[in-house]
């Protein structure tokens, strides 16, 4: 792909700690990203992926450490894609196909820089 430049799609959702999805809820989410995820690296647009855990801990200014994960807004940070495309809206019609939208989640993209 020329002229393409590496865009992070970052997944939030609110998350629901008493629900627990049925077994075919589960299938049926696992191949909706699987089907997500396959055709960006068939298409050759995916550089890589990530789900992120519910365990974690939070550093504050002060250094003092505190167990669980941000939820700001009531939303919490599920994951993230780097994807290649030519701009950020063919990386937005990327996104538009996500799987976390079906689930009420939204997808914020960004751009990335070299460090």
């Amino acid at each position: 792909m020329k002229n393409s430049n590496e865009f992070m799609l970052l997944f939030r959702f609110e998350p629901n700690f008493s629900y627990q999805p049925t077994a075919e809820e589960l299938t049926q989410m696992h191949q909706a990203w699987g089907g997500y995820i396959g055709g960006l690296a068939i298409s050759e647009k995916l550089v890589s992926t990530y789900q992120l855990g519910f365990e974690g801990l939070k550093i504050a200014t002060d250094k003092s450490v505190s167990a669980g994960i941000l939820v700001a807004e009531n939303q919490t940070l599920g994951g993230n894609m780097i994807v290649k495309a030519a701009d950020l809206n063919e990386a937005a019609e990327i996104a538009k196909d996500c799987p976390i939208l079906l689930m009420g989640g939204n997808v914020e993209i960004r751009s990335i820089n070299p460090m």
